[in-house]
Formats: structure tokens, sequence, C-alpha cells
């Protein structure tokens, strides 16, 4: 038996479904549009959110059946987050992936669920529906979002 938390003790793949689903920090990152340069590779991120992320929870408004709704949307697995350089690197599915610690502010280390929203490091509050953002004008929406860079 070990004192080890589930995501130090075990991969991702050996995870229950319950324990995929609690390693999400709620931060809503992944939900907004990320841009990439054609050119360089380079991603920049945008205020502008998918249709069904609510900027008051910080969360998906239909997360069981998004799929219907958003064919895009990507649905995480332990095979694809090693691929997944688009994701913030305070991803807690990035961080377990890698063998690396959970940040301080993640609700399974300090046991509160709205602590990563008075740090700052979510994304509560700050977004734009794509439903009211003219796809063409998304360059005009690229922010730096606190603690988070990529590949």
């Amino acid at each position: 038996m070990t004192d080890l938390p589930f995501w130090k003790a075990r991969p991702l793949s050996g995870l229950s479904p319950d324990e995929w689903e609690s390693l999400c920090d709620g931060c809503g990152k992944c939900c907004v549009t990320t841009l990439e340069d054609e050119e360089t590779g380079e991603l920049f991120r945008t205020s502008v959110a998918c249709r069904l992320f609510d900027d008051k929870t910080c969360a998906c408004r239909n997360y069981s059946d998004r799929k219907t709704h958003v064919p895009l949307c990507l649905k995480l697995t332990p095979e694809n987050v090693p691929e997944l350089g688009f994701f913030p690197r305070t991803c807690a599915y990035r961080l377990v992936a890698i063998g690396a610690d959970l940040p301080e502010w993640h609700h399974l280390v300090c046991g509160d669920r709205e602590e990563i929203h008075r740090r700052g490091m979510s994304v509560r509050g700050l977004t734009l529906s794509e439903a009211d953002v003219d796809p063409d004008l998304l360059e005009h929406f690229i922010i730096d979002w606190p603690g988070e860079d990529t590949e």
C-alpha cells in the first residue's frame, strides 16, 4: 500500500474515470481559441472561448454531450496528453504525464476548487464567447494568461 496520492501512485492510463476527471483544475484555458503562426509555429492564446464555455463557472455548459455540439472539442486521453503542446504547462494532465508535481493551488493539493480562481490562474470572468466574435478578427483578442506558457 502506498501513501502517495493517486496521481503520483499510478500513470494516467491507470486512473479510474472519477480520478481522471478530478485531475482537471477547472482553469478553462483549454476552452479558449489558440492561434498558430503558420510560418513559425508560435502559439497565441485568445480571450475567445468555446460557445459552450460558461465564463462565470469556468466550465462547459454541456460537458457530457459537448462533442455533439462542438465536434472539434478535444477528448483528452492518456494517449494524446503528451502530444498537447498547445495546452498550458500548468495543465494537471500534462504535469502528471511527465511525473511533475501539481501546483499548490490545484484543488487536489489545497482542497479548495476556488483557489485557482482566487490566484488568477483561470480564465473565469475574462472570456468572450466565440458566438459573439467574428472569426476573422480573432487576432485582435490575443492575450497572455497568467502562469501559462506553451512550448
